[in-house]
């Protein structure tokens, strides 16, 4: 198994390429932007992209789909309750992040569910907060935390649909229970690191005291 981050786009995302090159499948995480890149890598590694998984619903997240699905016929993931964002975002958002119009969820989820490409098995954390479907990925000591939880920060709460309780019981209930050796990997590269660990976040991030 291998995972590829990579900053792409004007708002420093993170998309996640996770491959196993054994069978030769994989998937990227909040392909924003770079599609190229991100196919480019995943060829490097042998591996057929399966899935686009978005964090979230928010058109800084989900620019790339609409491309990744042309070049791949990957299927589109998301939870349900931010499904309806992939094909409701205004217009006006979608052009204030360069972002094009994502085609609709091929899968929604939920909290607990499997998402299993190749030899690979990441489970779902609902955490919503920064919006109402915002969740976590977690795989074999990793979380993807797309924009719940940064390197000692967190996501804003002020979008339509989010909710500053949420985001606390979230982070506090969810995912500071995870082992303290869990390592973090962002939605965004907004941290003095691109990535941290639980322990970390619960030590220094000042909205987990």
């Amino acid at each position: 198994m291998f995972i590829e981050q990579r900053q792409v786009g004007p708002m420093e995302v993170f998309a996640y390429l996770v491959g196993d090159e054994v069978q030769g499948e994989g998937l990227v995480i909040d392909p924003a932007a770079d599609t190229e890149g991100l196919l480019a890598a995943a060829e490097k590694n042998k591996v057929q992209i399966k899935y686009i998984i978005n964090t979230h619903g928010h058109a800084d997240h989900i620019g790339g789909n609409v491309d990744m699905k042309k070049q791949t016929g990957a299927e589109i993931i998301i939870h349900q309750d931010d499904a309806w964002m992939l094909t409701d975002t205004p217009a006006a958002m979608l052009r204030m992040f360069g972002a094009k119009p994502s085609p609709p969820a091929d899968r929604t989820v939920s909290d607990g569910d499997l998402i299993q490409v190749g030899g690979i098995t990441l489970k779902v954390i609902h955490t919503p907060g920064h919006s109402p479907g915002s969740m976590v990925l977690l795989l074999d000591g990793y979380a993807f935390t797309g924009d719940t939880l940064f390197v000692e920060a967190v996501g804003r709460t002020d979008l339509p649909g989010g909710s500053g309780e949420a985001m606390f019981d979230s982070i506090q209930r969810r995912l500071c229970t995870l082992p303290d050796e869990t390592v973090v990997l962002p939605g965004h590269n907004y941290g003095s690191s691109s990535t941290s660990t639980i322990g970390h976040e619960k030590k220094y991030n000042p909205f987990l005291r």
